[in-house]
């Protein structure tokens, strides 16, 4: 028998594929990549960088709160760009959504993202 839970919440965008917005298995929560998407209308946010980083701290942070959570309790964040050029800007934004210390984080460019964006992020979490 798996302690594995579902975690799911309106305040989070809905899966858009085959998967959870997050699992957690004991005091583990791990976060499925989070992109821009507004959680009432399913559609990207506008306004650059800026707007759709925002937008995924939000959606992370909905999501660490229906675990039982906050963002604060991440450990560690994976980063995808689309362009490394936005690695100041997310970095600032980034710096908003967590006290020190920081989680440990990894921040790659990528190819392309779901939907045409320029970032997604995803967290472990522990509680």
């Amino acid at each position: 028998m798996s302690n594995r839970a579902v975690i799911s919440t309106e305040a989070a965008p809905a899966a858009i594929g085959p998967y959870s917005q997050a699992i957690k298995v004991g005091n583990t929560v791990w976060i499925s990549g989070q992109i821009p998407l507004d959680p009432s209308t399913m559609t990207c946010v506008s306004g650059g960088i800026e707007a759709e980083t925002q937008q995924v701290f939000a959606n992370l942070s909905a999501i660490a709160e229906a675990a039982g959570g906050e963002l604060n309790d991440a450990v560690k964040i994976n980063i995808s760009l689309t362009d490394l050029g936005n690695f100041a800007a997310v970095n600032g934004i980034m710096e908003q959504h967590f006290d020190e210390p920081y989680p440990a984080r990894a921040c790659v460019e990528v190819a392309a993202l779901p939907k045409g964006v320029a970032v997604e992020i995803e967290a472990i979490l522990s509680l």
